[in-house]
């Protein structure tokens, strides 16, 4: 049993000072401290403490003054392993997870083998099983090999555990096919996760988006209308058909409006926001850090992202962990790979850019990256520091600035365009499940 002591904790959107109970299976207690009263939590802590330290099984734990918060939650990661090791691996990619703040992962299913049949998904499940520090959750394929032909064996995947859906990395193209793939997701209560990209609006070598920095640069775009089109035909289809449906990395303004069109409908659909997205625009685009799919749009798209997070029509922000080696990134904007590394930055630079600017509160920023994530995709009894809940807990330093640097990411992927950034928010330690999985030296 360990007591965490001596932290500031969210309340109604308030920081108040308080403490928090807990031990390897849940929180057992969260108290917030008032120095004029002794609440009931506060005395079956101190009964609790007498009992266990007689015995040895109590550890006090000093908080310092640091932000205490549930473990962050990002629905979207690429591990690539297996088949892609030298870009990242399951514990290199769930360590920079547990440095970033993050104790719950859904890893994508774009690594190889494929996890697209019962023998492969087992196999994929026994490694995360066996490399991860953090809870990882593995997608399972729509389609056969991503290749948008057919349909793999929902129910026996389901049946076997899995009900997350995505061929991410590629969008299904056939309707037929997405069409199936819904009908058997709302009956077997499964959940599609679809990045939607319409081909026909992919010209050869495009590489970033399709607007005032493509022109300046010359160089071949990626259109709004690549995004949205297919959205659009998986929005209706999901109304339809009553599947669940989540949407990937919005990055358009047509997007948003989309989302909330159908949302207004009551339809059981969702989507996500990454990090960069919020941040950044076509115009920040410099090399091949900066190069990302979806693309970083124009600052009108930015607008309203940030928006549709303000309003509730984006409920989650995932961040699309996308390693990549030096090589392949030393290739240029035409032929480097898309993807950046997220993992470790994604708090501090939300938390800088966004809360302490006052475009949004940190409890918002708290709920689109845990709670939200939580309850849209039912992970239960994760998202939220209160009591009965997964000892998922993340201390914070909101307070001491600190520069991002790439050399001491736990990613291998060193490939982001915040390197050198000044920030808030220092993840300090992060508990897994009750246990100590990071603390920064």
């Amino acid at each position: 049993m360990k007591l965490i002591t001596n932290v500031k904790i969210i309340k109604e959107d308030r920081l108040v000072d308080g403490e928090i109970l807990f031990d390897e299976n849940e929180i057992l207690e969260v108290v917030e401290i008032d120095e004029k009263r002794e609440t009931s939590s506060r005395k079956i802590i101190n009964r609790m403490k007498d009992e266990r330290k007689s015995k040895g099984e109590f550890v006090e734990i000093d908080g310092g003054g640091l932000f205490a918060t549930a473990g962050l939650i990002d629905v979207h990661v690429h591990l690539r392993e297996p088949g892609f090791e030298y870009k990242e691996d399951i514990a290199s990619g769930t360590l920079a997870a547990a440095a970033g703040g993050f104790t719950t992962i859904m890893a994508m299913p774009n690594v190889n083998p494929f996890p697209d049949n019962i023998e492969t998904v087992t196999r994929y499940g026994a490694l995360i099983d066996e490399n991860s520090v953090v809870n990882t959750i593995p997608y399972v394929c729509i389609t056969k090999t991503e290749s948008g032909k057919e349909l793999v064996d929902m129910e026996a995947m389901v049946k076997a555990g899995y009900r997350y859906f995505s061929d991410d990395g590629v969008g299904v193209q056939d309707d037929g096919i997405m069409q199936k793939a819904m009908m058997e997701a709302k009956r077997l209560g499964a959940i599609i996760v679809a990045h939607t990209e319409e081909n026909s609006y992919r010209k050869p070598y495009s590489c970033i988006n399709e607007g005032v920095k493509s022109r300046e640069l010359n160089l071949v775009g990626i259109p709004n209308e690549c995004e949205y089109v297919q959205l659009a035909r998986d929005l209706k289809m999901a109304c339809r058909t009553g599947a669940q449906y989540h949407c990937c990395h919005m990055s358009t303004k047509e997007s948003v409006g989309l989302i909330r069109k159908y949302k207004e409908k009551g339809c059981n659909v969702s989507g996500e926001v990454t990090a960069h997205h919020l941040i950044l625009t076509e115009m920040d685009v410099k090399d091949s850090n900066y190069k990302m799919n979806p693309p970083l749009r124009s600052i009108e798209d930015r607008e309203t992202l940030i928006q549709g997070i303000i309003d509730g029509t984006i409920e989650i922000i995932a961040n699309d962990h996308a390693p990549h080696s030096q090589k392949e990134k030393d290739r240029g904007l035409v032929f480097a790979p898309f993807g950046i590394v997220s993992l470790e930055t994604a708090f501090p630079m939300l938390y800088t850019k966004l809360v302490k600017n006052n475009v949004i509160s940190l409890g918002k920023l708290l709920r689109l990256m845990s709670e939200n994530p939580a309850e849209k995709f039912g992970l239960k009894k994760r998202g939220k520091i209160e009591k009965g809940y997964h000892s998922d807990i993340v201390l914070i330093d909101l307070k001491k600035e600190f520069k991002i640097d790439k050399d001491r990411f736990f990613s291998k992927g060193k490939n982001t365009p915040f390197h050198g950034e000044k920030c808030f928010g220092k993840i300090k330690k992060t508990f897994v499940n009750g246990k100590l999985v990071f603390e920064e030296e």
